[in-house]
């Protein structure tokens, strides 16, 4: 075989639109591309003129999945920039409708899009024809996390309770006491699933990854803190520009992210486990070393090990919050806009998510820049095809065209929000 071209139309079990093209020329891989298709939809321009209270709103709408991670990013770069920090009760508040998000969407993940692959099934809907408990079980969980934003954010899809400086309305006390029942069932529900997912049978990969994700000394970094890189370095949210560099692609809308001048950096669960593990709550680190994960995971495909995990983890802390809970005294904090830059960074359910907002001296928006963790991770992802395919150019087509998938699908990117049959065009 002196040459191969592997054309896949439409990645299935990923949310959007994206199609990937391998070439290979003499038992080497010469091309990859992951090509999201999608039309650019120019969130960061529509931002422009705006007031310095809309873009948490604004920005929700980006995504469907993860639509709390988008405001919450948005609401700390518009308050950095008005001189205005958000703690107490009304952090905490923020970090549990985060849980809820993360909940749901890691759920979702890993019982509809990603387990499939390991069971031998092409969907999630085929799955359930065969393990319908599993399959209910994660609908359970991602149930309990809809229910979590939905009971802090107004509904459970692009939340109306959320602004800038806070909420507009804060729940009492007793209003979250069914949650918590509702959350202490999920809990088991998520150390079962991650003693389920542990059990796959994992290619044996692993990648020399360089990992970033957001650390803070006194917990699992989700809301806040500086960033961190697994060779040692890191920096501030502040100078996320003199780091973070990004670069168009000619065979993607999507732009691709460049650290300190450098393709291939990882974001997500498996760069928030390395550099983080060890902030877990006490019962997820337990179950990640009952899953055998270690204290840094390069493989993968063992990712869904990581997210079941951090379903536990969010689970447990969003329980903790609610059991300590005291109702603030009002739902929000007074922020005043003023000229000036402010940045914002949080982890989404997939990876880093980066704002960036000058706003000018009648308070409107001057400049955004919004850095999705899937556009970081493009890159590394067609790092992992070359890596992943070249030693096994020899495999039947099929085959071939199913692993790179899989191999897609382990890192969980969110393109937009649909699904796509397969279509795969070889050439000798």
């Amino acid at each position: 075989m002196t040459h191969k071209s592997i054309r896949i139309g439409g990645l299935t079990r990923v949310e959007g639109e994206g199609s990937l093209l391998v070439r290979a020329r003499g038992g080497r891989v010469t091309d990859v591309e992951l090509n999201i298709y999608e039309p650019p939809r120019f969130f960061e321009a529509l931002l422009r003129g705006r007031d310095h209270t809309e873009p948490p709103d604004i920005t929700a709408r980006i995504c469907g999945i993860c639509p709390v991670a988008y405001q919450m990013s948005a609401c700390q770069a518009i308050e950095a920039a008005c001189g205005t920090e958000v703690s107490g009760p009304l952090r905490d508040l923020r970090l549990l409708l985060y849980y809820g998000e993360w909940i749901e969407s890691h759920a979702l993940h890993i019982c509809l899009l990603h387990a499939p692959d390991f069971l031998g099934y092409d969907s999630g809907v085929a799955m359930a024809a065969d393990h319908r408990h599993l399959v209910e079980r994660g609908l359970a969980l991602k149930k309990a996390g809809n229910e979590l934003v939905a009971a802090l954010g107004g509904r459970a899809v692009h939340p109306v309770n959320v602004r800038v400086g806070g909420f507009y309305r804060v729940p009492a006390r007793a209003e979250l006491a069914p949650v918590a029942e509702r959350l202490r069932r999920a809990r088991e529900e998520a150390l079962a699933t991650v003693e389920w997912v542990a059990g796959f049978d994992f290619p044996d990969v692993e990648h020399d990854y360089r990992f970033l994700a957001l650390h803070h000394p006194a917990e699992y970094a989700i809301l806040s803190g500086t960033i961190a890189v697994s060779d040692g370095t890191g920096f501030t949210a502040a100078d996320w520009p003199a780091h973070i560099v990004e670069e168009q692609v000619p065979h993607s809308t999507a732009l691709h992210a460049r650290l300190d001048g450098t393709a291939g950096y990882l974001v997500g669960a498996l760069a928030r486990y390395a550099l983080n593990g060890r902030q877990l709550s006490p019962l997820a680190r337990s179950a990640a070393e009952a899953a055998g994960l270690g204290p840094v995971c390069r493989n993968p495909f063992r990712s869904i090990v990581v997210r079941a995990v951090e379903i536990l983890h969010a689970c447990d802390e969003a329980i903790r919050i609610i059991e300590d809970y005291t109702e603030p005294q009002a739902p929000s904090m007074p922020v005043e806009p003023r000229p000036g830059v402010g940045h914002g960074v949080s982890e989404a359910p997939r990876g880093t998510l980066y704002h960036r907002y000058r706003i000018d001296g009648a308070g409107l928006i001057a400049e955004a820049d919004i850095v999705p963790p899937t556009s970081q991770n493009q890159a590394r992802i067609e790092m992992d095809l070359r890596h992943l395919i070249e030693p096994r150019l020899d495999l039947p087509e099929a085959e071939l065209a199913a692993l790179c998938e899989r191999a897609v699908r382990n890192h969980d990117p969110c393109i937009s929000c649909s699904a796509h049959f397969l279509h795969l065009h070889l050439d000798r």
